[in-house]
């Protein structure tokens, strides 16, 4: 293989060798690659920069290359790498007083720093350092040259790895805009796809213990109750299912060997929406490409993208856990759960809540008010027992209400009237979202149009205004649209509450899960009354208004098939 070692390596190479006849110099080659520096890996590639360095040293005499130094992967902005710290080690231990490097961009991309080694450190330390293709010999000086050259080429370096930085974030930007994931890993629960690598799709291995985590907090179970019946059922914690996966993902937050699940990894996961489809990224930054330490943005500079990818978790389901999440609630003793109405229960004068009282050595208890003791409000006294029986006769009430309202929505929809209506305004609803990904296409292959000087800034600005103007148009066509489909089918989309309702038909006596997906908050008042703020009031009024509104238009409802 033919070693090219510069444009001037005949002159450079007999300067180096007169320089070194006389001395003896125990050299250690430095070796570098990065693609985040936009190096090119073919041309500068660790096994050519070895052979390179080899072939030169080779060429020298009073130079024997003693070892080398690789940082494959590592950019030339950060000084923190392995290869380079322990190249430093063995000129401060004395074994190598000669640095080569293929060019100055290999020893570093940061003009302080960089200078800061040539001017300071190296001639402190007595370091002889060659950069082969800029034919650059420490020994052998030029003043006419080095002193000019040689730091504008280091500060060229500097400004290209500031370049490539720059069109790095903006094009991570345009891709977290467009809903492409561009972290390393993927969430528990979820995969990289096969064919698009920056698309999430469900993991049908996790996903299932991500829906039995959401529902066992549903159902009144504490996050470290939830751990525990994780790790007794042998279930891999996250980051041990990376390890058994094959992935490289390494945590600093992980001293033992084996990572069982505990309360914080549980909590993480009830709180994070990406479950629910919704891609949120751009959280946090560095100040710039120079300083690795990152900081957090402003929510608003966040980029959220809905509908991302397929949900694993329901919206309704997600919500209702962060209500539960909200909760001041206690653990009941011995247990994993939490009690019946615990962060349900309020008093319907001061507003606060209501605290559980059991009575000793027996299994009767009842609530009063919190700040009873402190003499702001009265006691509100009212027994576990008539709370139970009182909220329970409530809720079945409500219930039955509930699956007459969807009977009726049923026999509405099969109307053939209604079915049009429905049709025509799907139709309309798919083809704006269509027209909204073709313009979210547009603005990606505007900007690298841009990018690749098809285009000048004039025109990228002209043209992303419009595109911009026209997906905001879209965008509230098609929230419009959807309100109207809303209200047309009335038992579809926007009565999927009901089934919350209608899938406790049967129930036989309260439970933690019923209680939290069917009510908001109890109010208890002095007199022992109760006030039931069921979930999904709002939406019951509405289609109950919807039914009448239907019946004031003369619409044909058999009697003998429904009664309103």
């Amino acid at each position: 293989m033919e070693t090219k070692t510069g444009t001037n390596d005949s002159t450079f190479l007999s300067m180096a060798q007169r320089e070194g006849a006389n001395e003896s110099w125990r050299a250690g080659g430095y070796l570098r690659l990065s693609r985040e520096d936009g190096d090119k890996e073919e041309s500068d590639s660790i096994a050519n920069q070895r052979e390179l360095i080899r072939a030169f040293a080779g060429k020298l005499s009073g130079i024997t290359l003693v070892d080398s130094y690789e940082d494959d992967g590592y950019t030339g902005v950060n000084y923190e790498r392995p290869g380079f710290q322990g190249m430093i080690q063995d000129i401060k231990s004395g074994k190598i007083n000669c640095v080569i490097v293929k060019d100055l961009s290999r020893l570093g991309r940061n003009y302080i720093e960089t200078g800061k080694l040539l001017e300071r450190f190296f001639p402190f330390m007595g370091v002889r350092f060659i950069s082969i293709n800029d034919a650059y010999d420490s020994n052998n000086p030029n003043p006419q040259t080095d002193t000019l050259i040689i730091p504008f080429k280091n500060l060229i370096n500097d400004a290209y790895c500031a370049d490539i930085s720059k069109k790095l974030r903006s094009q991570f930007e345009v891709r977290r805009k467009i809903g492409d994931y561009i972290g390393s890993f993927a969430a528990y629960g979820y995969k990289k796809s096969v064919v698009h690598k920056n698309r999430l799709e469900i993991d049908e291995e996790t996903a299932p213990v991500v829906r039995d985590i959401f529902q066992w907090k549903i159902s009144g179970m504490s996050q470290q109750g939830i751990a525990d019946k994780l790790n007794a059922l042998g279930v891999p914690s996250p980051l041990e299912y990376k390890k058994y996966s094959g992935s490289k993902y390494s945590t600093a937050f992980s001293a033992n060997a084996h990572t069982k699940w505990n309360a914080v990894a549980v909590g993480r996961i009830l709180k994070n929406d990406l479950y629910t489809g919704v891609l949120t990224q751009g959280m946090s930054t560095t100040p710039n490409y120079k300083i690795k330490h990152r900081i957090k943005k402003l929510k608003t500079e966040w980029v959220r993208v809905e509908h991302a990818h397929d949900s694993i978790i329901g919206f309704d389901d997600y919500a209702l856990v962060q209500r539960l999440l909200s909760f001041d609630t206690r653990i009941t003793p011995g247990g994993a759960g939490v009690y019946l109405f615990s962060g349900m229960l309020y008093c319907g004068d001061c507003g606060r809540s209501l605290v559980r009282k059991p009575v000793k050595n027996s299994e009767y208890a009842y609530y009063v008010c919190s700040t009873y003791k402190k003499g702001e409000c009265t006691s509100h006294r009212i027994s576990e027992k008539l709370l139970y029986d009182s909220v329970y006769a409530m809720l079945s009430g409500h219930i039955r209400e509930c699956l007459e309202i969807s009977r009726v929505l049923d026999f509405i929809n099969d109307l053939p009237l209604h079915r049009l209506e429905t049709e025509k305004l799907q139709k309309q609803i798919d083809n704006q979202d269509a027209e909204i990904k073709k313009l979210a296409n547009r603005r990606v292959k505007l900007y690298e149009d841009y990018t690749d000087g098809i285009i000048n800034r004039d025109e990228y600005e002209r043209f992303k205004t419009i595109f911009e103007t026209r997906s905001l148009e879209a965008e509230s066509a098609l929230n419009t649209l959807r309100g109207e489909l809303e209200r047309v089918i009335g038992g579809g989309e926007a009565s999927l509450w009901i089934d919350y309702f209608k899938k406790y038909n049967n129930m036989q006596n309260l439970t933690r899960q019923a209680v939290v997906e069917l009510i908001e908050r109890i109010n208890v008042y002095e007199d022992k009354r109760l006030e039931v703020k069921v979930r999904y009031l709002a939406e019951f009024e509405d289609t109950a208004f919807y039914i009448e509104h239907i019946r004031n238009k003369d619409v044909a409802l058999s009697e003998d098939k429904v009664v309103v």
